[in-house]
């Protein structure tokens, strides 16, 4: 679906405008603060300046780590975003933590790594979600940890994400779309948002399921820009890989000479070549050359290891 230009989308009785970024607030929320030459709303209805920010990277805690393939021993530096740095909203209804800036956080140091701009933990209350609202050029992805969220969109999407589904939706030239928890338990889930390679690109939505045996104690690629392996395709180029270890389990992956990797913890807690992290943090870190990554885990852990440009 592309609006016209000066057209709107509409949907359950909300509008996204499309022709001009206009600053839009929604549920109460608070606004984002814009970096310079840019506007940043809270819920991404305007994204305006974040393209030029793509190769923005996090500064957070340097830890000098000898990784790399087999035969090689080399320092490189695995910078280290802790949990409990991140920014931090309790609206009640909703809890979320932002590993980058977001709504009202805003970090000039931590405006995201390579292309990924957005990774909040969210905690969603029984019978409350996210009204009608809308998203433009953004790679939006949705990891869920545990409950159920239902998804409605102006694109006549409806469906309901579980545990062990996700979801990828190119806002593109303009989407309305709900996100609410209809359940009676809470739900936690991982909101992702990638920069797109161009503007403009038409909405679109994909929703997969990836068992637990295809993740247990290996990198799984779910989301890649080929849509290659039975992943989801996306419009970046950025492949995404989702793991579930065991206490002692080890999951590899082999950098490509010249990438940028980034993990993040959804929960339990591991080691990166060295480096313990514990549930909500990330860290990143850029090969020169080809180096092999090593996530060994001291607990049950789910993990998430994004492979950027």
């Amino acid at each position: 679906m592309r609006a016209a230009t000066g057209a709107a989308v509409e949907f359950d009785g909300a509008r996204l405008e499309t022709a001009v970024d206009r600053p839009r607030r929604s549920r109460g929320l608070p606004r984002q603060r814009a970096p310079s030459g840019g506007s940043v709303s809270e819920g991404g209805f305007t994204h305006r300046g974040l393209l030029a920010g793509a190769a923005l990277a996090g500064a957070g805690a340097a830890v000098a780590r000898t990784v790399g393939a087999a035969g090689e021993r080399r320092r490189t530096v695995i910078t280290v975003r802790r949990a409990g740095d991140r920014g931090h909203a309790n609206h009640g209804w909703l809890d979320s933590h932002h590993t980058f800036s977001f709504a009202g956080y805003y970090d000039p140091a931590h405006m995201g790594f390579r292309a990924l701009r957005v990774i909040n933990e969210d905690r969603v209350a029984p019978g409350t979600g996210f009204g009608p609202h809308g998203h433009r050029d953004m790679e939006i992805v949705t990891y869920v940890l545990s409950g159920a969220i239902e998804h409605r969109d102006s694109l006549g999407t409806v469906g309901t994400l579980r545990a062990g589904e996700m979801q990828r939706m190119t806002a593109g030239t303009g989407v309305m779309h709900s996100e609410m928890n209809r359940t009676d338990e809470p739900l936690h889930f991982l909101q992702i948002w990638i920069l797109p390679e161009r503007r403009g690109l038409p909405p679109s939505y994909e929703q997969r399921a990836f068992p637990e045996e295809e993740r247990r104690g290996r990198f799984r690629l779910v989301v890649s820009p080929t849509g290659e392996a039975g992943s989801m395709r996306i419009h970046q180029d950025v492949k995404l890989h989702a793991t579930l270890l065991g206490p002692g389990e080890r999951a590899t992956y082999e950098l490509p000479a010249g990438r940028h990797a980034w993990v993040q913890i959804a929960r339990g807690a591991a080691k990166l070549d060295g480096a313990l992290l514990q549930a909500g943090d990330g860290a990143s870190l850029s090969a020169a050359e080809a180096t092999r990554l090593v996530l060994e885990a001291s607990e049950e852990t789910e993990a998430l290891l994004f492979d950027l440009a």
